[in-house]
C-alpha cells in the first residue's frame, strides 16, 4: 500500500483502520471535490496543492467563504509520520483527527461541516459515482455515507503522500548511492546545515528532516515543540499573564492549551522537505523566503520588529529555545545552505499523477510539464 522510499520506516496504520487501495481512490476523489466545502466551493487542495508539495502558498490559509486562517498551511509532505498534526496541537494525533478537525472547525470556518454534515454528505450520496466508491472503500458497512468515513478516507490518501526520492535522497541512498546528485555547493551547504555552527539539525533530524516522527516502529513520543524567537511583544497581550516574550494573539503556539508561561511561542518545527516550494515561512506565513529565513532570522538568533503592534527583539526573548544563539555567515554560504535546501524538492513526488487533481483542474508543477515534454 505504502510505496516507501529507501530506508523509511513502515507509517504507523492503526488496526482499527487498516489502510485500502479502495480507501485511497475515495480519499484522492474527496480531497479535489469542490463538493466537500459546505457551499461547494472548497476542497482540502485550496490550501494543499501538489505544486507547492501541498501548501498553498498564501501568508495564512483562506477558507471556502472568505475565512482568514491564523496560521499557515502546512504542507502535507510525510504527514504520515507527524508524531502530532497541525502546529501546536497537542491533541491531535492522527490524520483522521486532523481530517475531522478540518471538515467541522467553526473558528475560523473551513471545509464549514458544522451544521451541515446530512446536506454535504446528501450531496455526496447523489453521486453514482460516490455510491460505488463508498461501498468499495467501506464494504462492512450498510450506510457508508458518514462523516468518520469522509475523515478516514482523506486520511487514507493523505497517509500516501510520502516523499523521499529528492537529489538529497538519492546521494545518501543506502544501496545504491549517486554521488552526482549533489553539487558541491549542495554539499558544502549540508555540512553546515548539520553543524554545530548552525544547530539546524537540532530541530530538523533523521530521516524526515523533523523531530517530531512517528512510525511502526516508534517506542517513545518524540514530539518536540519549540520557541524560535520570532516575536517578543512587550507587556501584557489580551490578558496573557506575560511582561514579555508574547506571541501575536490567536498564534501563542501550546500555550494556548496549557497556559504555562514557558510554552509561549512553542511550535512543532515541520519537516524541511521540499521546503523550497514551501514559502512563506513559519506558523504565521510571516517570513517570506529562505534567505530572509536564514539572515534576517536564525543568524540573529531572533527577528526583531523595530515598530508596530509586534515591535521586540525576539532574540531576547526569555522563552526563545536555548539553540536560539544565532551565528555568523557569509553570504557564500547562504547561497550553499540555499543549495542545499534545493536538493530536497522531490520532484518525482511533487509530479507524480497518483496523487494529482483526478478531476484535472488544478494545474501541477511547471517542472512537471518540463520534465514531461
Amino acid at each position: 500500500m505504502f510505496d516507501l522510499p529507501s530506508g523509511f520506516p513502515q507509517p504507523k496504520v492503526a488496526s482499527d483502520d487498516p489502510m485500502s487501495e479502495a480507501k485511497v481512490a475515495l480519499g484522492r476523489q474527496l480531497f479535489y471535490d469542490q463538493r466537500v466545502a459546505f457551499n461547494g466551493q472548497g476542497s482540502c487542495v485550496s490550501c494543499h496543492e501538489q505544486r507547492l508539495a501541498f501548501s498553498d502558498g498564501r501568508v495564512t490559509a483562506i477558507g471556502p467563504a472568505g475565512d482568514v486562517h491564523p496560521r499557515n498551511a502546512m504542507s502535507l509532505t510525510n504527514a504520515v509520520y507527524n508524531s502530532r498534526q497541525n502546529w501546536a496541537n497537542p491533541n491531535i494525533k492522527t490524520l483522521r483527527e486532523q481530517a475531522l478537525v478540518v471538515l467541522l472547525n467553526q473558528d475560523p470556518v473551513e471545509l464549514g461541516w458544522q451544521g451541515h454534515e446530512q446536506t454535504i454528505l446528501d450531496r455526496l450520496r447523489a453521486d453514482a459515482d460516490y455510491q460505488a466508491r463508498f461501498k468499495s472503500a467501506f464494504p462492512d458497512q450498510g450506510e457508508p455515507f458518514t462523516l468518520d468515513n469522509v475523515a478516514r478516507a482523506l486520511a487514507a490518501f493523505t497517509a500516501t503522500l510520502i516523499s523521499g526520492r529528492s537529489a538529497y535522497d538519492r546521494y545518501h541512498d543506502p544501496t545504491t548511492p549517486d554521488r552526482t546528485a549533489m553539487s558541491d555547493a549542495a554539499r558544502r551547504g549540508e555540512a553546515l546545515f548539520f553543524s554545530e555552527q548552525l544547530e539546524c539539525n537540532h530541530c530538523h533530524n533523521g530521516f524526515n528532516l523533523a523531530n517530531s516522527v512517528v512510525h511502526a516502529g516508534s517506542k517513545l513520543d518524540s514530539t518536540e515543540y519549540k520557541n524560535n524567537a520570532l516575536y517578543n511583544i512587550a507587556g501584557p497581550a489580551s490578558g496573557y499573564p506575560l511582561d514579555s516574550g508574547n506571541y501575536p494573539t490567536r498564534n501563542q503556539g501550546l500555550y494556548e492549551f496549557t497556559l504555562k508561561a514557558g510554552d509561549m511561542g512553542r511550535f512543532r518545527p515541520p519537516t524541511l522537505r521540499n521546503i523550497a516550494l514551501t514559502a512563506p515561512y513559519m506558523h504565521d506565513g510571516s517570513i517570506a523566503s529562505l534567505r530572509e529565513l536564514i539572515v534576517d532570522h536564525y543568524a540573529k538568533g531572533g527577528r526583531v520588529i523595530s515598530e508596530g503592534a509586534y515591535a521586540g527583539d525576539g532574540s531576547k526573548s526569555p522563552n526563545k529555545d536555548a539553540l536560539m544563539i544565532g551565528f555568523t555567515i557569509s553570504e557564500e554560504e547562504v547561497d550553499d545552505l540555499l543549495a542545499f535546501f534545493d536538493t530536497l524538492t522531490d520532484w518525482e513526488f511533487i509530479c507524480d499523477p497518483r496523487h494529482a487533481d483526478p478531476f484535472g483542474k488544478i494545474p501541477m508543477n511547471e517542472h512537471c510539464k518540463v520534465a514531461g515534454s
